[in-house]
């Protein structure tokens, strides 16, 4: 298991020196894929890899509802899945909650067949540059359309494509009260992981409530060893940044 954090990489080198193995950087704030190729300029290599990429797509190019534009999707999703590869990130996490959103009274077994349309639309330009896209269940509170790992499992099984995967996010599933049986039917799926406690979204162990050992004995069984990423409020590297690696690895050798 890689542990690393959601930030920008000018924390790369804090991160680094925390022992992390990894940043996973923003689509917005690396890959800009709404500006051309001759506006966007790579960022310089960092000093730790930046292994994924998460906030997909912006709200201003809606994934469902009346007004959805399949060209400026794809145009978009170009840009960002022909980048991604530049700077080594192997995966791109589609939460993106206001994009995908169903707007109050639109059809939702419309708002379903238009997300199916979004990802077997961009599964292939992800295979093209070698990037795996991962659905992200959000809670209720972020989206009102694939809030657990099983309603996600369910496009991934309708997409059917090896470029579109699922993600698991502590935070998400425990504030959705979902069951680990999901989960455990959903691990050979599973190509990121995001943590965070359920109380505050505070770092992972700073609640003291959050079970841990039971989510990741079911993510080690199931034979998962890729990356682990912090998503939590308020991580402060002086603070947190070898603690939490600490609390982490502790209960990952344990699970």
């Amino acid at each position: 298991m890689k542990f690393g954090i959601c930030t920008g990489m000018s924390n790369a080198p804090a991160a680094k020196a925390a022992g992390w193995d990894y940043i996973e950087e923003s689509v917005q704030g690396a890959l800009k894929g709404q500006v051309s190729d001759a506006e966007w300029a790579a960022p310089a290599a960092g000093v730790l890899p930046t292994i994924a990429a998460n906030s997909m797509v912006p709200a201003a190019i809606p994934i469902v509802g009346p007004n959805v534009s399949v060209a400026a999707l794809e145009a978009y999703m170009t840009n960002v899945l022909a980048r991604a590869p530049r700077l080594g990130i192997k995966t791109v996490v589609f939460g993106s909650g206001p994009a995908r959103n169903v707007p109050d009274g639109f059809d939702r077994n419309r708002a379903v067949d238009q997300i199916t349309t979004f990802l077997n639309l961009i599964a292939p330009i992800a295979q093209k540059n070698g990037v795996t896209i991962v659905i992200e269940p959000l809670n209720k509170s972020e989206s009102n359309i694939l809030n657990t790992v099983g309603e996600s499992m369910t496009y991934v099984k309708r997409v059917n494509h090896p470029n579109i995967q699922c993600l698991v996010d502590s935070y998400h599933f425990w504030l959705e009260d979902e069951p680990l049986a999901n989960l455990e039917e959903a691990m050979p799926w599973i190509k990121h992981v995001h943590v965070a406690d359920r109380d505050g979204r505070v770092a992972p162990g700073e609640s003291g409530t959050s079970d841990y050992a039971s989510f990741f004995k079911v993510i080690k069984q199931g034979g998962y060893d890729l990356g682990c990423s912090v998503e939590c409020r308020g991580f402060d590297f002086d603070k947190h940044g070898t603690k939490i690696l600490g609390f982490l690895k502790d209960h990952w050798t344990k699970a």
